[in-house]
């Protein structure tokens, strides 16, 4: 079941999503958001640099208008402001997925969790519990490049029921096996929808306020994770909506990728097709990358 709430509009617009990031389905979360905005073929990602070497997806990432970065000091600012122009320049849909913590919120990970707490003491910036201190170089690239491009930036906070163990202790989300068999029953969606005129344009004062954004999370993630009273949490403050998808939106891509598939599989020459496609495709993705990231 997916439980949405705060704002999201019916129409398509050109946006950056910002959401916190504790699992591989968040990346699903945003195309879950997108079908229901008809805009599903415009979601692009901002990610880590080593995942451009993932058989077939890291060349299709790549090719669909996602842009890969490097971490810290090796983060190639121009790179990524040439390749969001050269899409804005085509007049690409743009649905830029950005996850500003860098890496997954994880629990059974305390380092990380403490190191992110001990950056955010030191920076002068509030602690935050039930997610990481974000980084803002990645967003203020984004927002500063495609300004005159954007309608608005979608605020996003995800969480996932049945990720609190016996004695109330968050626990690891679900992984993508998981959350297909079920066995998260429901995922919570808060959405912000904030006005380029309300972000600060310079980057010592986006800095500031992507920071207060989570804050805003981490508030809505304890009061989901941590409420005193039993009967507000496993839930968002607020009104929530029950969101469904009707089957024109979702059986004619099952049957065409279903009856694709299933074709190849079914006799030897399509098997042999299907291997060598993963094979001689990741081979040439991976050079592709190599030379035009």
């Amino acid at each position: 079941h997916v439980i949405i709430y705060g704002d999201l509009p019916k129409n398509k617009e050109n946006v950056i999503y910002l959401s916190n990031h504790q699992c591989t389905v968040d990346w699903i979360i945003a195309d879950m958001l997108a079908i229901r905005q008809n805009a599903l073929g415009h979601v692009r990602y901002v990610l880590k640099d080593g995942l451009k070497w993932l058989p077939l997806y890291g060349w299709y990432f790549s090719q669909h208008g996602g842009v890969y970065v490097k971490r810290s000091a090796k983060f190639n600012e121009k790179e990524m402001r040439e390749k969001l122009r050269a899409q804005m320049k085509a007049e690409t849909p743009m649905y830029l997925v950005i996850f500003p913590e860098g890496t997954r919120y994880n629990p059974e990970i305390p380092k990380v969790i403490a190191d992110s707490q001990s950056f955010a003491e030191k920076e002068g910036l509030a602690i935050l519990k039930h997610v990481l201190t974000p980084r803002v170089k990645a967003t203020h690239v984004a927002i500063d490049s495609m300004k005159d491009y954007l309608d608005a930036v979608y605020d996003v906070t995800v969480a996932y029921e049945g990720t609190v163990d016996h004695k109330g202790q968050r626990k690891l989300a679900p992984s993508m096996t998981e959350f297909l068999c079920k066995e998260c029953p429901r995922v919570h969606i808060f959405i912000d929808r904030i006005e380029l005129k309300d972000i600060p344009e310079e980057q010592i004062y986006m800095r500031r306020w992507l920071h207060e954004r989570f804050e805003i999370k981490d508030k809505l993630l304890i009061e989901f994770y941590d409420a005193k009273d039993s009967k507000r949490r496993n839930k968002f403050p607020g009104k929530s909506v029950h969101s469904k998808l009707s089957l024109k939106k979702t059986l004619p891509s099952l049957l065409f990728l279903g009856g694709l598939t299933a074709s190849m599989l079914l006799t030897e020459s399509g098997r042999k097709l299907y291997v060598k496609t993963w094979i001689y495709g990741t081979l040439i993705g991976c050079l592709w990358v190599s030379i035009k990231p």
